[in-house]
Formats: C-alpha cells, structure tokens, sequence
C-alpha cells in the first residue's frame, strides 16, 4: 500500500500545480482586457483637453468605437481557430498581439494610425476573454462550470478598478497607462508559455475526431441551431446592459437631479455590485442550474433597472438599488457564458463561445450608441432606464427558449440539466 501511496503523489502534486496555473493565468488574462477596455473611457478627457493629434469628440468616438469592433471580430474569429489550434497557443498569440499594438499607440503620429492601432489590439483582446472562459470551464468539472465563468470574469473588473486608480495617479501622462498594459501583457505570455497546460478536454477530442477543423457553420446544425440563437440574443441583450450602464451612469444619474460626485460614486457602486454578483450567480447557478439561475438573473435585472427611472430622496436607498443592479445585470451576461461551456462538447465548445461573445460584442457597441442618443436628445432619464428594462426583458425572453439539457446530453439521451 505506501508504494502505491507513493506513487501516485508526484502525479496528483504535478495535477494540482498544473490546475493552479490555469486559474491564475486566466484570470490575470481576463483582468487585462477589463485595464484595456476601460483605459481608453478614462484617458479621452484629456486627450480632448490636450487636443492630442487635434482630436476631436467624433474622433474619439470613433476610436472607441474601431477598439470594440476589432475585439467583436477578434472573439468570433477565435473560437474555431481554438478548435482546431488548440487554446495555449491561441491565447498566448492573443496576448502577444494586443501587447505589441497597445505599446505602440502612444507613438501613433495621426488620428488615424490611432484608430488603426486600436483595432489591431482589440483583435487580439478579443479573443482573450472566450479562450480563457473556455480553458477554466473545461478545468473544472461539469457540476462547477458556472462558477468557472463567474469567478473567472471578477478579473475583469478587477482590471477596470485598477485603470481607475492609476488613471488618477498619472492624469495627463496618459501614455504611462498603455506603456504598463502592453509590458505586463508581454510578461503573462511569457509566464504563460512556460506554465500555461493546453486544455485536456482539447486534447482528447482532438484525439476522437479525425478533422481537426470545426467550422462557425457546425453551430448552425438542426443539435445546436435553437440553443445557438437563444445565446446570441441573450449575449448581445447582456452586453448592451453592461455596456451602456459602465458608459452612461454617471451622466444618467447627474441628468436625474443627483450631484455629479454621487453620479460618479454609482459606477464604483455598480461595479462593486457586479463583483458580488459573479461570486453568487456562480454558485447558485452550479447547485440550482445555469439557465434558471440567468433567468431569475434577468428578471430581477428587469426590476431593478426600472427603479432606476425612479428620482430616490434617500442615498442610501439609491447605493442600494444601484449595487443590485450590478449584482444581477453584470452576472446575467456571464451566466450565458457559462450556460455555453456547459452545454457544447469541447470539439465545438471554444466556436461557440467566440460566437456568443463576438456578437454580444455588436451589444456592447450598440447599447452606448442608443443610450447616447436618448441624452442627446435631452430624455435619457427616465427613458435610458426603460430601454434598459426592456432589453432585459427581451434577454430574460431569450434564455427562456434555451434547451435545459446539454447537447451532448440530449443525443445520449441523458437528463443532464445546464
């Protein structure tokens, strides 16, 4: 018996030491999109103050708009290349692109090059996210892949409250902001091609099947097409939420009559809220099930969004609200992610959730789009909460059409619940 004791140790110690560095390294990964994604929001007031490169406004617009196109295109492209690739390779690439173009940013010498830079990096920082959900989804077992999502995804706001912090130590020497991202970036792809294992759940199906190519059409199949559009919809609903709040919730609030230190102080509040939420959602979702987990998610989203419209006399009342809000919009998204890595059989399984997050990308461009038009146009509050309320609604609708079952399951005719 101790020989066999003995013998099955190093391999259980080498396991474990293995699971840990795919736990960190795709949470560190996921925690530099959220620095990347914010940095640019927090950087263009004085950009414009500075009237760098003569930037205007619509520049600015437009270079935002160029980074999320590029991390839509990046996050669908991915996924089949992650099938058929395999996901070290692809998310260290990932890393490495996105770090090499946002080093350079800060030399861009035209407006353009600055939008062209920022496309290029957004490539690569899409596909960042997807292939690191798919990799500790596929590290965990069945019965804990929402928590694997969940938790994965508090990186990235943990990366947004550290471009916060560092944005107001720096102020106007903004180019230190992109400098640290694309040298931290270079440092984890270089920890990650030493330590980083390829995904086993890869690896084996890679093995099963004779073509190593798994096509986006694959998706489209009669097993996958209902559980696909459901995911697409519920994706683009929740990132248009998540988006269109992180972009206009200050000025919604400060439109709504609250002063603009109170106005500000709601972003950090709902963000705050989301990070609790992701910890939650996960373990709810993984002992009572993904999809009615996101749909009691959704709903209360619903509620809470449509409170929002609401003009609050009490700040506690309204820090409150706005942290349930977070809780249940921000983890909804995420829930639909994890809903994907359990219901797709890893052969497909990275295809399908590059797809779920490229378009959900179209929705996090769209939702700050609209929003802005309804301030614009002097009605974003009330008006902006209700559009807010029905797009949950229309997301709570979405998921309601998924399957329960996972795909795998259903062909093996096992009552397994997602």
């Amino acid at each position: 018996m101790p020989s066999v004791i003995s013998s099955h140790a190093p391999a259980q110690t080498g396991t474990d030491r293995r699971s840990a560095w795919t736990v960190i390294l795709c949470w560190i990964t996921v925690m530099l999109e959220g620095y990347d994604l914010v940095v640019l929001g927090a950087i263009i007031p004085t950009l414009l103050k500075t009237h760098h490169l003569g930037m205007t406004a619509g520049d600015a617009t437009t270079i935002a708009t160029l980074s999320l196109v590029g991390v839509a295109i990046g996050a669908v492209c991915v996924g089949p290349l992650a099938d058929r690739l395999g996901r070290r390779h692809l998310l260290i690439g990932s890393v490495v692109l996105f770090s090499i173009f946002t080093i350079l940013v800060p030399l861009a010498d035209s407006v353009a090059m600055f939008a062209a830079l920022r496309l290029i990096a957004g490539l690569g920082l899409g596909a960042c996210m997807p292939v690191s959900l798919t990799m500790m989804s596929e590290h965990m077992p069945a019965s804990r892949r929402a928590r694997a999502s969940t938790l994965t995804m508090t990186g990235y706001h943990t990366g947004a409250v550290i471009t916060s912090l560092l944005a107001l130590q720096v102020t106007d020497n903004w180019k230190i902001l992109f400098y640290v991202l694309g040298i931290v970036g270079f440092v984890v792809a270089g920890i990650q091609w030493f330590y980083l294992p390829e995904s086993e759940a890869f690896v084996h199906a890679k093995q099963a099947t004779e073509s190593q190519r798994v096509p986006f059409t694959e998706l489209l199949k009669p097993a996958y097409l209902r559980a696909g559009i459901g995911i697409w919809l519920a994706s683009f609903m929740g990132l248009l939420l998540v988006y269109g709040l992180n972009t206009w919730l200050p000025k919604l609030m400060n439109e709504a009559g609250y002063p603009v230190p109170t106005a500000v102080t709601q972003l950090l509040v709902l963000n705050v809220g989301g990070v609790v939420g992701l910890v939650v959602g996960g373990l709810i979702a993984d002992r009572r099930g993904i999809k009615g987990t996101a749909l009691g998610w959704f709903a209360v989203s619903v509620v809470m969004l449509a409170c929002l419209s609401i003009k609050m006399e009490s700040t506690i009342l309204l820090d409150v609200v706005v942290f349930f809000t977070g809780v249940f919009v921000f983890s909804a998204q995420v829930l639909v992610y994890a809903y994907v890595t359990n219901y797709y059989p890893a052969a497909i399984r990275g295809t399908a959730l590059g797809s779920a997050s490229g378009i959900g990308r179209i929705g996090s461009i769209v939702g700050p789009t609209i929003t802005g038009a309804l301030v614009t146009a002097g009605i974003g509050h009330p008006w902006g909460f209700y559009f807010f309320a029905v797009v949950a609604v229309l997301g709570f609708v979405a998921v309601l059409t998924l399957p329960r079952r996972a795909a795998n399951a259903q062909v093996e005719g096992v009552e397994t619940v997602a």
